[in-house]
């Protein structure tokens, strides 16, 4: 601290001495400046008053050229705007036709207007702040007018979306009115020679083929001119201008992928069916009107424009929505069982197939589709007439059609093929063989070839495959529908004897049937049976296996009833004699089996002589059975006899010949087992006595042995012995004729008993 305040100290002397030095000169120059203040005052003074008088004398000439200078810079001025509103002139006016054309939607102008601006007019006025305004907004009035053109695009879009049923139905209209029209020229032309062979005009009567007036095509003509094209009912105009736009845009590329891709999305949603389509036929005309709604209008736009829609991209989309709707009406047409729908969905499938086959599209695989929905109607067809079957078989009252006048029997062969010279000799009233079901199945027959036919119509197919389909669905009907429904009738347990008499004869005639049945398909196809492909009816075989079956089924009811008369047999096999007549319900069953038999005479001669046979084999073995039964210990003689009279009985109505047309006792053949058997039981009964005579015998003779040598043992040294030995020879001896002639004895008393019975 000491030696800080020392070096201060020292400093301040410094600066004192310092001041010391310089302080006169200050004061000089003080003094110098004064004065020269008081000259300066005086200049100034006559500056100001210079100035002053300056000023005064250049006032005038300062107006005038400053007048001067403001004019010229006006002048200027004015040539330079003149020069510059020349140039802009032009931008503004094309601009305002600009904004113009925005206000009326011309934007297909607007565009070439912002080009010419962009490339002519706004590079010559760059420079003013205006100008670059323009060039910042047209850009922004580009995506404008993208923005408008894609929300119109989309606004088409949604319109054909809306309007693709109306116009896929007007296309619809329009191809089968041309298919009619076309029709009734090949009618027209077709008239000289004779009737028309094609296969819509099978059941059309000949009143209703004659050829179509002028008139008429008159009348097809405006009415094909009322009907409406896709272009009248939807406006195209977005997609042309949207379409330039873009391309005007140079980004035609993203356009046409925007409009394939919505157009994809709006396909497959087209291309969802409703999950009740298959309810109504509504609901398939909505689906297929619809999709042709949309390939009219790819048509329609493939046609018009340029790239926007190509070929192979329509064939892409066809083939990918062809697999779709095959799918599609694979699965709803099998849920389909009125036969009916499926027809109207077939009319439907071919109206559609050719409304798009006139548009280039390819339909093979639809026809395709047809046949298996042919087979879906005709397994339709089959169960509908197996119901049809059913109720005639249950109305039917099971006996001949009676027939009491000439109009009665005309109106039976008018609707069966019937003949026969007896019945035709015979006077009214009189019956004929067959029951009501023969006529009403024959015609249900015939009503299933023409609604068979009904699918084959349009089909494109010749009259060759025609009439080989019908055959081959009637062949179905008669083998498996008709043959199902009547052997499920003849299972019914309520079905007795008569009916399955009168069955059988129904299926006789039904068969003889059949060969008019092929020539009514003939008749139908124009195709002879002796073509080669031609296919065969097999009803045949058919009514053949039923008639079998009935023929079986009256076997085993003829059985099934003998055996509940066997069950009501009541046998004393213990009896002492017999009652001296038949047992009663042998009786019953022998009148039951006349009165059956008798029904049998409208059978063929085989069927009645074969139940004949059978039931008297079955009710032959049925007492066999009752006579061997094992659980029957054993039988008196009189029971014996009583069963003989039973046995006896069952030969007189063998012998009575209760179906004709066997020859010498073929029939009583069936009971000699029986007879044999009565009598092997006879004699069982007498091998079993005799036994048992055998076996006392022996015993006796055992016994005598065994006391002759306790005799022998006791007696041997006595006299008795000789004469206990004779007395046992001569015993064994009278027993040794005795047992020997006793099935001599039994035997005569068996001659003597069929002797007395003869």
């Amino acid at each position: 601290m000491e030696k800080l305040d020392a070096c201060i100290r020292n400093h301040d002397r410094e600066i004192e001495k310092m001041c010391n030095f310089h302080h006169q000169g200050f004061v000089d120059a003080i003094t110098e400046l004064l004065k020269v203040r008081a000259d300066a005052e005086k200049l100034k003074v006559q500056v100001t008053d210079t100035n002053r008088r300056l000023q005064d004398a250049g006032k005038e000439v300062i107006a005038q050229t400053e007048e001067i200078i403001r004019c010229r810079v006006q002048q200027q001025n004015i040539t330079t705007v003149v020069e510059k509103l020349q140039l802009c002139l032009p931008v503004l006016e094309m601009y305002s036709k600009l904004k113009e054309q925005m206000k009326v939607k011309r934007y297909y102008s607007a565009l070439k207007t912002m080009e010419q601006l962009e490339n002519i007019y706004l590079p010559r006025v760059s420079q003013y702040r205006f100008c670059q305004i323009m060039i910042d907004n047209l850009p922004k009035l580009r995506e404008e007018i993208k923005e408008i053109s894609m929300s119109d695009l989309k606004d088409f879009l949604e319109s054909i979306r809306k309007h693709s049923d109306k116009i896929g139905e007007t296309a619809m209209k329009q191809a089968q009115q041309q298919k009619t029209f076309n029709t009734a020229l090949q009618k027209q032309n077709n008239v000289g020679y004779g009737r028309n062979m094609h296969i819509m005009n099978v059941r059309v009567p000949e009143s209703k083929c004659e050829i179509p007036s002028k008139r008429t095509f008159e009348e097809d003509d405006e009415h094909e001119e009322e009907v409406l094209t896709a272009h009248d009912l939807v406006d195209f105009s977005p997609v042309y201008r949207c379409l330039h736009i873009y391309s005007v845009l140079g980004d035609g590329e993203t356009f046409e992928n925007y409009y394939r891709k919505q157009r994809r999305k709006q396909a497959r949603l087209v291309l969802q069916p409703q999950s009740s389509m298959h309810e109504t036929v509504e609901g398939y005309r909505r689906y297929f009107s619809q999709i042709v709604g949309f390939f009219v209008v790819e048509d329609h736009i493939l046609h018009v424009t340029q790239g926007l829609v190509t070929r192979a991209y329509t064939d892409e989309l066809w083939n990918m929505a062809l697999s779709k709707i095959i799918a599609v009406l694979r699965t709803h047409s099998s849920y389909c069982t009125d036969p009916d729908l499926v027809l109207e969905l077939k009319n439907l499938i071919v109206v559609f197939a050719d409304t798009l086959q006139g548009y280039g599209f390819p339909v093979n695989r639809l026809f395709d589709l047809l046949f298996e929905i042919r087979d879906q109607y005709n397994e339709t067809l089959l169960k509908k007439w197996a119901g049809l079957f059913r109720d005639i078989f249950e109305a039917d009252n099971y006996s001949p059609i009676p027939v009491a006048n000439e109009e009665e029997y005309k109106i039976v062969i008018s609707k069966f093929p019937f003949q026969d010279t007896e019945i035709d000799k015979q006077s009214f009233p009189k019956k004929l063989p067959m029951s009501q079901s023969v006529p009403q199945i024959y015609i249900q027959v015939k009503e299933f070839i023409y609604a068979s036919l009904k699918f084959s119509e349009s089909l494109h197919r010749s009259s060759t495959e025609i009439d080989d389909m019908l055959r081959k669905s009637t062949n179905l009907l008669l083998t498996r529908t008709l043959s199902s429904c009547l052997q499920n009738m003849i299972k019914k347990p309520h079905i007795g004897l008569t009916e399955l008499v009168q069955i059988i004869i129904n299926t006789t005639h039904l068969e003889q049937a059949c060969k008019y049945l092929e020539d009514f398909i003939t008749n139908i196809t124009n195709i002879s049976q002796e073509t080669v492909h031609t296919a065969r009816l097999y009803g045949l075989s058919t009514f053949k296996d039923a008639r079998h079956a009935a023929e079986g089924e009256i076997y085993t009811k003829l059985n099934q009833k003998i055996d509940e008369f066997i069950q009501l047999a009541d046998y004393d096999w213990t009896m002492s004699e017999p009652d001296g007549r038949a047992s009663g319900y042998l009786m019953d069953l022998i009148n039951f089996l006349r009165s059956t038999f008798q029904v049998f005479t409208h059978l063929p001669g085989k069927v009645a002589q074969t139940a004949c046979m059978s039931a008297c084999q079955h009710l032959s073995t049925s007492l066999m059975q009752m006579l061997l039964d094992s659980e029957l210990k054993q039988i008196s003689m009189g029971a014996i006899q009583q069963f003989n009279l039973d046995v006896i009985q069952c030969e007189l109505f063998a012998s009575s010949e209760p179906v004709p047309g066997f020859q010498g006792d073929t029939l009583q053949l069936a009971f000699i087992d029986l007879r044999q058997g009565g009598e092997d039981r006879e004699r069982k009964k007498s091998q079993r006595k005799r036994v048992i005579l055998s076996r006392r015998k022996w015993k006796l003779l055992w016994k005598m042995e065994k006391d002759m040598k306790i005799c022998e043992e006791r007696d041997k040294d006595s006299g008795k012995f000789l004469f206990l030995s004779l007395l046992t020879v001569l015993l064994l001896l009278s027993l040794f004729f005795f047992f020997s002639l006793l099935p001599l004895l039994m035997r005569l008393e068996k001659c003597e008993y069929f002797k007395n019975k003869s």
